[in-house]
């Protein structure tokens, strides 16, 4: 599985952080569900075909731990920022989105609406 570097060119991360990058259907519904743990500077990348509301939307079915979300526009600006927790139902973007960020709740705070956010191979 590819994993990318996650950059915030609007603001500066505390440390690296890393995501599996996820394209293929299967490993989007899958996500994180079932994982015990995620270590804190590991995430999930989430890739949809193109943006929208209802496709970008999570579920913590499943889920052990609550998660920080970030959804990205097609350019990678991030059009919302949320905090999952786990059990608690389904969460929609306000906004369409393309990717979806999924990691450790310590990143919560390093991302906000409006922020340009890059990402490249690890």
């Amino acid at each position: 599985m590819q994993q990318v570097k996650i950059y915030n060119h609007t603001r500066a991360l505390p440390g690296e952080l890393q995501a599996r990058y996820c394209d293929r259907f299967g490993c989007r519904l899958r996500g994180l569900s079932l994982r015990r743990a995620l270590p804190q500077s590991q995430g999930l990348l989430l890739v949809q075909q193109r943006a929208t509301r209802l496709d970008a939307a999570v579920h913590m079915f499943f889920m052990n731990f609550d998660l920080a979300i970030v959804w990205l526009d097609e350019t990678k600006i991030v059009v919302d920022v949320r905090l999952a927790h786990r059990w608690r139902s389904v969460l929609m973007p306000q906004t369409a989105a393309r990717y979806i960020l999924e990691m450790p709740t310590f990143w919560f705070d390093y991302f906000s609406v409006g922020d340009q956010i890059e990402f490249e191979n690890a």
